[in-house]
């Protein structure tokens, strides 16, 4: 669903693979081959100089008893110009000048959902930035969202859910 502020439109993630707050495939996830979804978006705002992508699971790790947020996928330095990311690219196979930071279990790339117990939302939020950021290294989740304040001009979120069987 496209969301308008007066005559700008709002900037959208989505993805093929499954809908919004709709469930995310086992082929995704820890139980299947472990690959990142093919992610779209459109609508980014004028003035954009890149962008940057941060996937987690804030159930962690029983969604009835949320202890941390989990990280599974850490991008900054998309450009402006793309539209998304296909299925299954792996953390060397990113648009030119991508970053990767590291997830939840220290390693840079797309670890898929695997949780242990219950029912858990996985949050896709794209970020659209003002600047291209500095080289970071591998900077984890809290170290991107430090980078990025001040130069957010809009974001999109995408959920999907996942319980393993």
């Amino acid at each position: 669903m496209l969301f308008t502020l007066g005559l700008f439109a709002v900037m959208e993630i989505a993805s093929p693979a499954f809908p919004p707050n709709g469930e995310i495939p086992s082929r995704f996830t820890c139980d299947g081959a472990n690959v990142s979804p093919a992610l779209t978006w459109k609508d980014v705002p004028e003035g954009t100089r890149s962008l940057a992508l941060i996937v987690t699971d804030p159930d962690a790790p029983d969604p009835q008893a949320p202890k941390a947020t989990w990280t599974h996928w850490v991008l900054y330095n998309l450009p402006p110009g793309a539209h998304g990311l296909r299925e299954a690219i792996p953390a060397t196979g990113l648009p030119q000048d991508t970053a990767g930071g590291k997830n939840g279990w220290g390693k840079t790339g797309y670890g898929g959902p695997c949780p242990p117990i219950g029912r858990h939302r996985y949050i896709h939020t794209l970020y659209a930035l003002d600047a291209r950021l500095p080289d970071l290294g591998t900077p984890s989740r809290a170290a991107l969202l430090a980078a990025i304040e001040g130069h957010v001009l809009a974001e999109a979120v995408l959920v999907g859910t996942y319980q393993r069987q």
